[in-house]
């Protein structure tokens, strides 16, 4: 008797118990269909599906922001929902507030930011083992960061990140953000990405240590308009200089995602994009430490990024058609599977903002909870 009494007590405390043992796999370990999609909405989903899964595909990928006010319970689940029952991998950007469609700056993030989104995005129930997060969005320019790019405080928020995340969860799968390829070095403006990765780590050495991925925005510059053979370290080949240039900080190979790419209608044409598209797979993308290409952008009808759309005016662009019918194979991720929410999770998934302060004072109502449970179950 007491030997079942003390299995039950142990299986509540792990069932009570965050999940902090978890570990993330390599995803280039499996079967992988890099081909992908950026998004800007969760509803997008289904199309995307459509166009990543296409030709033989399963399992593609899809780049979509999150904003630091935009941690709605029900949104977020249903698109992680909605992402396994198409078979589609989720890489969740980060992001603070602005607007895709002005040019003001986005908000400069801070540490509680990123607690507020590891409790949120610990809280779904994701589709695959690996929980992917890029920690937001070319920091090298000013207008992404406050104003005045800072890879000091950059490196610091992403070092943090990577604790954080990995705290709540370790299946976490932390990116670093990408980079504008074709930034200068314009003083409290800009910083060309290799001057900024430098900085990042001497600010913060062994940085790239910590992380799991690295986001690069392979544009095709100058201009978006460089052909797919063009081997610039502004062009599509950029994320070798990138690699290249990390190797002098690390022995860590970092499988690179390519979250940001595109040619656009001011510079080439729709059947010009069809080929170069086909041209850039088969050669500088083919590489085998690319996990995925996310070109932007799926879907836009406004200013300034319809010029990047592949639908427009709600139609199917020739590069959509073309990008559909690229031969992919049958992704095979590890799957999270579906399990029965524990306390934890079933008291979070009530509420839409979450703190520290929060978190503790749910902890501590389950454990009186479960402290009345083992009362009653051995009668004392």
């Amino acid at each position: 008797m007491k030997n079942l009494l003390l299995f039950l007590f142990l299986i509540s405390v792990m069932l009570l118990s965050p999940k902090s043992s978890y570990a993330i796999y390599d995803p280039l370990s499996t079967s992988n269909n890099k081909y992908g999609i950026h998004i800007l909405f969760p509803e997008e989903i289904s199309e995307a599906a459509h166009l990543v899964n296409s030709s033989g595909g399963e399992w593609g990928y899809v780049t979509i922001p999150i904003r630091i006010s935009d941690r709605n319970i029900e949104k977020w689940q249903k698109f992680l929902d909605d992402s396994a029952n198409y078979k589609v991998i989720p890489l969740i950007r980060l992001a603070t507030e602005g607007d895709y469609f002005n040019k003001a700056s986005w908000e400069k993030p801070n540490k509680y930011s990123m607690i507020d989104f590891a409790n949120f995005l610990s809280s779904l129930n994701w589709p695959t083992k690996n929980r992917y997060i890029i920690v937001l969005n070319e920091p090298n320019r000013g207008d992404e960061w406050g104003g005045i790019p800072n890879p000091q405080e950059y490196a610091d928020i992403l070092n943090y990140a990577v604790d954080v995340f990995k705290k709540r969860d370790g299946r976490f799968f932390i990116i670093g953000g990408g980079l504008d390829n074709a930034a200068p070095d314009v003083y409290q403006k800009y910083i060309s990405q290799f001057n900024y990765l430098r900085e990042m780590n001497q600010a913060v050495p062994g940085i790239f240590e910590r992380i799991d991925g690295l986001s690069v925005h392979a544009y095709p510059n100058p201009g978006f308009s460089s052909t797919p053979e063009y081997r610039g370290v502004n062009g599509i080949y950029s994320y070798e200089f990138e690699k290249d240039l990390i190797a002098n900080f690390t022995d860590k190979n970092l499988p690179v995602f390519i979250t940001e790419t595109g040619w656009t209608t001011e510079s080439t044409s729709h059947e010009a994009q069809v080929q170069y598209y086909k041209r850039a797979f088969e050669n500088a993308w083919s590489d085998k430490n690319i996990v995925a290409v996310t070109p932007f952008l799926l879907h836009s009808e406004g200013e300034p990024f319809r010029k990047f759309s592949f639908i427009l005016d709600n139609k199917r662009t020739p590069v959509y058609e073309a990008y559909a019918k690229l031969p992919k194979i049958k992704g095979t991720p590890q799957i999270e599977p579906k399990t029965i929410q524990t306390a934890v999770k079933s008291t979070v998934l009530k509420t839409r903002y979450f703190t520290q302060e929060f978190t503790k004072t749910i902890y501590n109502k389950i454990n009186d909870q479960t402290t009345t449970f083992l009362r009653w179950l051995l009668h004392i």
